[in-house]
């Protein structure tokens, strides 16, 4: 086979077809057995006769068990893919770990997921790069800049996605925080306590408001387990990563400090985010009429000089020019 190579007889761009359809032939082999495997049609059917409320409940549960089983191969898997882009700062490796809970991921596993996400992303991206490389009939300079800019976009590719998922989960937070803080001022004015308003808060806004409903009930379930309240309360607006949270959570350590009403806090701390919020409102309502001035002078000018321009020019062209060239 090398001397086949060597002599010229067999090409190596011949090879790569064959090579991208068995890899697309494994992965597709791969899935369907992830998805379809199990028992025959005829054996589920028989069963589903014989146990039917038996068979429905483990249908219902087989794509749950499905993703835990894809979710212990990747957690098994991500030690060892993370391995060559660990960080031995530990300032890094909390920053890490921050982040990540802003986006919502909250376990010890986390960053070493991600950290092996990222690996096998920059591996696929130097893969495609290798198969630009081979694909070009050159290896000049924008050959090679080609491939480092696809290994460079695949490597950054998690850590942009984490950042879209960590602006979103903010931006839910933002808006669903200060019907948090109207909730919580009835349930305090109605004589409940701090813990018991932030527990109400999580069983009511669950439709509503998932995520902030979602952090409410972990931290009222850190107060259950014990810990400390200014503790958790920090942690809170750590883990959020919203100023608005942070502040929040600032005013009632205070308010827990010198004993003040917490109920009076929380209420103008209410009116300082709804009057955050319109002013926001206000401010991308007067970026609106700058921001349309580019698709104006782009799309929409062009289109109407032609409407107005054309005609005229038209009856120009056909009344002038014959004149002109008849002088």
């Amino acid at each position: 086979m090398s001397f086949l190579f060597a002599a010229g007889l067999v090409r190596i761009e011949n090879f790569i077809p064959i090579a991208v359809f068995g890899a697309i032939g494994a992965l597709a082999w791969f899935l369907l057995d992830l998805v379809a495997g199990g028992h025959s049609r005829a054996t589920q059917r028989l069963e589903e006769m014989r146990k039917p409320n038996q068979l429905r409940d483990s249908e219902l549960q087989a794509p749950k068990r499905r993703g835990e089983r894809v979710t212990k191969v990747i957690e098994q898997a991500a030690p060892a893919l993370a391995k060559p882009l660990q960080s031995q700062d530990q300032d890094t490796v909390d920053k890490l770990k921050i982040r990540l809970a802003n986006a919502g991921f909250r376990s010890e596993s986390a960053s070493t997921v991600f950290l092996g996400i990222r690996f096998v992303t920059l591996i696929v991206g130097l893969m495609l790069g290798g198969a630009i490389l081979l694909q070009s009939p050159d290896m000049g300079q924008r050959t090679l800049l080609k491939v480092a800019a696809v290994a460079g976009i695949m490597f950054y590719l998690p850590t942009l996605s984490l950042g879209l998922l960590v602006k979103k989960r903010q931006q839910g937070i933002f808006l669903g925080l200060p019907d948090a803080l109207d909730l919580m001022v009835v349930c305090v004015e109605a004589g409940l306590g701090l813990d018991q308003a932030m527990r109400k808060v999580s069983e009511e806004m669950k439709k509503t408001y998932p995520i902030v409903a979602q952090e409410f009930g972990l931290a009222n379930l850190q107060l259950q387990m014990g810990r400390q309240r200014n503790e958790v309360l920090r942690e809170l607006g750590i883990r959020t990563g919203v100023a608005d949270m942070r502040a929040l959570t600032g005013v009632l350590i205070q308010a827990g400090k010198f004993g003040s009403s917490v109920a009076q806090a929380l209420r103008v701390q209410s009116d300082a985010m709804r009057i955050r919020r319109r002013q926001l409102a206000e401010e991308k309502a007067a970026k609106t009429a700058v921001k349309l001035i580019f698709p104006l002078v782009l799309f929409i000018f062009p289109g109407i000089f032609v409407v107005l321009v054309g005609p005229a020019a038209v009856t120009m062209s056909k009344e002038m020019f014959p004149a002109m060239q008849g002088k």
